[in-house]
């Protein structure tokens, strides 16, 4: 039957197999850094553009503040990070390298290659599929479906 159902032709679930596959990828290279692959994007931000509010951090990593307050708990709890009211608006905190978190950085320079160098995928090809889903995410994002007359139960 070929209907569109087919679990196969389904973009959603290349997208999440695809997901999954490369996070599964990065476990035992950041488990090697102390980092969990959540923790590791809240220190490639860090790594980019120094202190940063959590509010800002929660935009960059497309992440709420219910999901990014642990993360950032627990990066400071093992000294990664440290975070502070900011002396100019007093409802921003920011978050900032420590000497230890900074550090980390030399550690984590060769996980891009080793994740790239796993997919078997040349580098051409690789930031072509990143520029691809950088737009979908961009188109769907804009885009707000509603619920057709006859697809709610």
């Amino acid at each position: 039957m070929a209907d569109g159902l087919e679990l196969e032709n389904q973009v959603c679930f290349a997208l999440y197999s695809a997901t999954r596959a490369v996070t599964q990828l990065y476990r035992p290279v950041l488990d090697a850094l102390g980092l969990t692959y959540p923790q590791y994007l809240v220190m490639l931000v860090l790594w980019e553009c120094g202190p940063v509010s959590v509010k800002r951090l929660g935009e960059e990593l497309a992440l709420d503040s219910g999901t990014l307050s642990p993360l950032l708990k627990r990066l400071e709890a093992h000294g990664c990070v440290r975070r502070e009211r900011s002396t100019v608006d007093e409802r921003s905190v920011l978050v900032h390298l420590t000497a230890a978190g900074a550090a980390l950085r030399a550690r984590a320079c060769g996980v891009p290659c080793r994740i790239a160098g796993a997919t078997g995928m040349p580098l051409v090809e690789l930031d072509a599929l990143r520029q691809n889903l950088v737009r979908l995410t961009e188109s769907v994002t804009a885009h707000k479906l509603t619920p057709e007359e006859g697809d709610q139960p």
